[in-house]
Parts: C-alpha cells; structure tokens; sequence
C-alpha cells in the first residue's frame, strides 16, 4: 500500500499533500490560505466537496451566509455547520469571522474599472500566478514525470470538459513515449480500455479533471487504482471529488468569472508535466528531431 493509500485509509484526502510538497509554501492568498485552514483535517466526502467550493470561490466565501454557502456546494446548511466544527471552530459564524479577518485588500482602483472580459482575463493571470508559486516546489511535478515515463502503455484520460486538455496532453506526449492511449470518450467501454493498458504493461494513469465532475471520472479512476495503476490527476482543487481517487493530485485552478470556466492554468500545468515527462525518458530528444526530419520530408508544415 502506498502512502497516500495509507492516508485514504486513515480518513484524510489522498493526493492533497503531495500537491503542496514539503518545501515552501506558495505566497498567501485566499485560496492559498484556505488550503492551509482545511489541511491536516480527516474531511468527510461532503465535507470536501464544501472545501472544494470554498476554494473555487475563495474570495467572495468570507462574506457568504450559511445558506449561501451550502447552496454553493450543493449540501444542506447542517452540513456546513457541521463543516465549521470539524475544523475547530464553535459553528459557521466563527469561520466566517475568522475568513473575514485574513480576507485580501480591496480591489485596486485599476482593477476595479476592467470590463467583465478584463476581469476575466485577470482572473486567469492570478491563477498562473499560483501555479507559478505552487511549481517552487517542483519534486510533485518531477515525481509525475517519472511515473509516466515509465508506464508503458500511458494512458490519458479526460472526459467533458477535460476531453481537450487530456487530447493536447496526448498529442504532444505521442512523439516522445512510445504508447500513448487517449481515453476521452464516457461510456461502457472504458473500463475494457483501462483493463487492455493494464494487461499490455501500463503502471501509471494520467488524469485531467476539470468542472463540473462528471461521476464517471471518479468511477475509473476508483477502477484503474483497484486494477493496480498509479493515478496522476489535474485537478482544479486539491479538495476536487477525484483527490479520494488519486495517488498524485496536482492542482491548478479554473477562472469562473465567464458562463464557461476558462483552465488556462490546467492547460500550462499539463505542458509542465510534459517537460517533466520527457527529462526522464532518455531518448525524447531523439525521437522529436525524428518527428522534425520526417514532417520536414512530407512538407507536412508551412513555413
């Protein structure tokens, strides 16, 4: 049994402490300082999934009510309260007072006159900020790489909303590993095609999970670990519902400030990981001057 596995049995979220390492801490913010508030705890399922909205929504939770809150997370008000006690305090108005008193600095005047694209657009830079902080600390991002470079096959899986970032991922990863397998389509069969890399050789599983969760991800994610891979996951959230079903939860944040969520962050993370890949597999230079000479040969692009 692996230490996180060891974690998941003691009743504390797997994949959340390797995402934070044990070097420095990335540079306070809110939902930094969340992270830090929710640490250490043994959080129920529901009382993750009030976590998870609290850091998506890190700015704006200190001055939601409990009613507000538990209709964010999909939970009854109860749970919130109950929430608040797990983490030592007498009952929500406590952590509210405790959120308000560490709550960031007003809006500059600057930011404060940007258009709702602007802001989002700044939203994004902020989240790439973190990612930035969080990288200081690179041994969970190194240690990824080193478990998918070794697994042959890898596959890579990425479903609704991720389906792009585990096809990007996939694509790229193609020309230096020499089997990749893309699994970005649901359905009954997916299971077959995790049962079909694990009988081929495959020991790791990369996953990208983004909002909203579908319920099939957790689920093969739950089957590829009882199968015996590793799961290395992106998530949005440490507290995301995939950290239960992870070895090896890097989080990276989503922008919520247009109707869609935006993942740049998830995106560069993932090309991060690329980088990390290809340092441990000692002939990846090789094989993309290989790629380069060929599509040279076929005139496959534009000069």
């Amino acid at each position: 049994m692996s230490a996180d596995r060891d974690a998941e049995a003691d009743g504390e979220t797997p994949g959340a402490g390797a995402a934070e390492g044990t070097g420095p801490r990335a540079a306070d913010s809110p939902a930094n300082r969340l992270q830090a508030l929710f640490e250490g705890h043994r959080l129920t399922p529901t009382q993750r999934r009030i976590a998870h909205s609290m850091v998506r929504r890190a700015a704006d939770v200190p001055f939601l009510s409990s009613v507000e809150l538990a209709e964010l997370a999909g939970v009854s008000q109860p749970s919130v309260t109950r929430f608040a006690v797990a983490l030592g305090f007498d009952g929500y108005p406590a952590l509210r007072r405790h959120l308000r008193e560490v709550a960031p600095a007003e809006q500059s005047a600057d930011s404060a006159s940007y258009n709702e694209y602007q802001q989002a657009v700044e939203a994004e830079i902020e989240n790439l900020r973190h990612l930035a902080e969080a990288l200081a600390d690179p041994r969970p991002v190194r240690r990824a790489g080193r478990l998918l470079a070794a697994s042959r096959p890898l596959p890579v899986l990425g479903l609704r909303a991720a389906a792009s970032q585990a096809y990007g991922f996939a694509y790229f990863a193609a020309k230096v590993h020499p089997d990749v397998r893309l699994l970005h389509e649901g359905g009954t069969m997916i299971h077959d095609r995790v049962d079909a890399a694990v009988r081929a050789g495959a020991s790791a599983l990369l996953c990208f999970a983004l909002p909203r969760h579908p319920r099939e991800v957790v689920d093969t994610l739950a089957y590829a670990r009882e199968a015996g891979l590793t799961v290395v996951t992106v998530a949005d959230s440490a507290f995301a519902p995939v950290a239960k079903v992870s070895d090896l939860l890097l989080p990276a944040a989503v922008g919520t400030g247009l109707a869609f969520d935006t993942a740049c962050a998830p995106m560069l993370l993932g090309r991060v990981l690329l980088e990390a890949m290809c340092d441990d597999l000692p002939d990846a230079q090789a094989r993309l001057e290989e790629f380069d000479a060929r599509a040279a040969v076929r005139g496959l692009f534009v000069e």
